[in-house]
């Protein structure tokens, strides 16, 4: 890993959900403070250390959170002083890269600690021993070990994971023959000739680490034996939340309301049996679309999300979760997106997610997992996840790794990019400054509540400060406002934009601005990066200059009010896509009508009944889709 300057560490701690890996200390000397976050650092599992710097404070009259220089009067005695007691302060002598810049004038140390080995944890002062002498990172606080912490520390100096450790009073009873031949049937399928298909049953356990010798020489069912083959019963006593929860919401938001009560299935199986299961049940409950390929008789049903997202998605949150916490993994389902929620963060931090290589914290179930093909160990799962979604014209999915509260979060929405709605609405931001990575962030915030750091990372492959710099000039310019919830840093809407999204459906026309109330906003040429989808070749072109509209076909227009009867207004689209393709955009600027409320109580309606079809019929959600009149109303 490259060394980051001082000055790009100063702006990371602008963001505090980058907190946790950089502490900032206006201190003129290495003190107490400062070992207990080396410390902290050298003991947290899988944060690779962090970042200290002294001789900055936060700027008590910035909006946001800035951190500016106020310089070490004598940076030498600082770091002497620091390499001496880390070298014999702690049980194990820690060697921190210590270096010095100056910023605005100021000298301002940079002090890089490095996660100590497994081997050498827990790290600890040895004046105050264990377990008061010993710290951990979490969230942007160092926090002394409780007992349950250095057994976690202690654990993990052994060799083996915690799905290899035998379940107490398990026995091979616990068992189920069954799953033991479901795995064989999956594992003909990848390799009909594999050697421990020939196994028996007892030889295929021990060749998969399903079960152990104990202290007496008996075998024993592991954790990985259980989950993966375990019987209904021994699931249950052993692990009984160690299920998979499908939850569906009414709306956009969680409502923890008696009166907007949720939809749950709990599933329970062996993992293997678990996956399928719990797949069919969301592509059941999914929205699909239908196409009819060129030369086939029967139409083809595509679900909102691939399936090959939803598979990835949902192996990775079993395979990767934590199974010393006892918790469900959730999957939930909101009007526009599904989320995928397992107890455990990511062992790899989340800037490297989707680069090469897996780290699991139960390899034996991967193991089984990778065999029979249902994951994959070479650490692309996230990345094929954000291709597919990606040629699917769907918004990118984004990955949330929560250390403090030990959860990981996939998100996916249901949401198409960039549709020709999602022009229509951008447009109210008038004046703003917005670019195409900025507009994929506004309709994630619209479409989720909020957007994050990280969040605006995964939409558009930034790195963090750029993402930073990007999501703070969406502040100044009052477009996005910015909130904290502990230790984290999240931008809603700007309340007058959001005033907005609430007048549409009222106004029956263009969306009003907050200085232009109820006017319609023309397009400011605000430039959107195409999404990559091909239109299909045998879709007609809509000629960049069209004809003009009949005199007849605009005085019905005219004639037309604010509660003009449906079938007036629907006969009016219908002319109008006699004449050529119209997309929505064009219909609702022709008719002076929103795109959503024209789309659901005219367009759609018309599409359903045969009046209109779409000129690209395999994605309906395309956003350079557009309506025709079929063969059948032309004649």
């Amino acid at each position: 890993m490259t060394r980051p300057s001082i000055p790009e560490l100063l702006e990371r701690l602008g963001e505090l959900d980058e907190g946790e890996r950089i502490e900032a200390k206006r201190g003129q000397q290495a003190g107490k403070s400062i070992l207990e976050t080396i410390c902290a650092f050298s003991n947290e599992p899988g944060l690779d250390g962090g970042f200290i710097l002294l001789g900055v404070e936060k700027d008590p009259g910035a909006l946001l959170d800035v951190y500016a220089p106020v310089g070490i009067s004598d940076p030498d005695n600082v770091i002497n002083t620091l390499a001496t007691q880390t070298r014999e302060m702690f049980n194990v002598p820690l060697r921190p890269e210590v270096w010095q810049e100056r910023v605005n004038g100021k000298l301002v140390i940079a002090v890089r600690v490095h996660e100590a080995s497994a081997e050498q944890k827990p790290v600890y002062l040895k004046a105050t021993g264990l377990p008061k002498g010993a710290f951990r990172r979490i969230g942007n606080s160092d926090q002394r070990c409780t007992e349950d912490d250095l057994n976690e520390l202690y654990q993990g100096r052994a060799t083996g994971s915690y799905d290899d450790t035998i379940v107490p009073d398990a026995t091979l009873e616990d068992i189920d023959a069954a799953a033991l031949e479901d795995y064989r049937a999956e594992r003909r399928k990848v390799n009909a000739s594999a050697e421990e298909l020939e196994y028996s049953d007892n030889d295929l356990l021990k060749a998969l680490s399903g079960i152990r010798q104990d202290s007496r020489g008996t075998w024993r069912p592991t954790v990985a034996g259980i989950l993966l083959f375990g019987t209904s019963i021994a699931l249950r006593r052993f692990f009984p939340l160690m299920r998979v929860d499908y939850i569906r919401i009414i709306g956009k938001q969680w409502i923890e309301d008696a009166d907007h009560r949720f939809d749950t299935v709990e599933l329970r199986a062996p993992l293997m049996r678990l996956v399928r299961r719990t797949e069919a049940a969301i592509l059941d409950d999914l929205m699909k679309s239908f196409r009819l390929p060129e030369g086939q008789l029967q139409a083809q049903q595509t679900p909102a999300i691939p399936q090959r997202v939803i598979r990835e998605g949902l192996v990775n949150a079993l395979m990767h979760r934590s199974y010393r916490q006892h918790s469900p993994v959730q999957i939930i389902r909101y009007a526009n997106r599904l989320e995928f929620r397992n107890p455990g963060y990511s062992l790899k931090y989340e800037e490297r997610l989707g680069e090469p290589g897996s780290e699991t914290r139960n390899p034996k179930i991967a193991a089984a997992l990778h065999d029979t093909n249902f994951a994959e160990t070479k650490g692309s799962g996230i990345r094929v996840m954000r291709r597919l979604m990606e040629e699917s014209g769907l918004t990118p999915p984004h990955f949330e790794s929560d250390r403090p509260d030990n959860r990981f979060i996939a998100t996916y929405l249901f949401h198409h990019f960039l549709s020709a709605e999602d022009h229509q609405w951008l447009r109210q931001f008038q004046g703003a400054d917005l670019s195409g990575e900025d507009a994929r962030a506004l309709i994630y915030a619209r479409e989720t509540g909020a957007v994050t750091n990280a969040a605006y990372r995964d939409l558009n492959k930034f790195d963090v400060l750029t993402a930073s710099k990007r999501l703070k000039r969406l502040c100044d310019q009052g477009v996005l406002e910015s909130r904290q919830k502990g230790r984290a840093t999240y931008y809603e809407l700007a309340s007058a934009w959001t005033q907005v999204r609430a007048s549409e459906d009222d106004t029956g026309g263009a969306p009003a601005t907050p200085d232009r109330p109820g006017s319609g906003i023309p397009d400011n040429g605000l430039a959107i990066p195409d999404n990559g989808l091909a239109i299909p070749d045998n879709a007609p072109a809509i000629p960049d200059k069209p004809p003009a509209i009949p005199d007849t076909i605009q005085a019905q227009i005219a004639s037309l009010g604010g509660r003009s009867r449906k079938t007036d207004v629907q006969n009016v689209i219908v002319e109008l896509c006699r004449l050529r393709p119209f997309t929505l955009e064009e219909l609702a600027h022709e008719l002076n009508r929103t795109p959503k409320h024209l789309s659901s109580d005219y367009v759609q309606p018309l599409v359903r009944s045969g009046a209109l079809e779409y000129t690209i019929p395999d994605q309906p959600k395309h956003p350079k889709q557009a309506y025709r009149t079929t063969e059948k109303d032309k004649k």
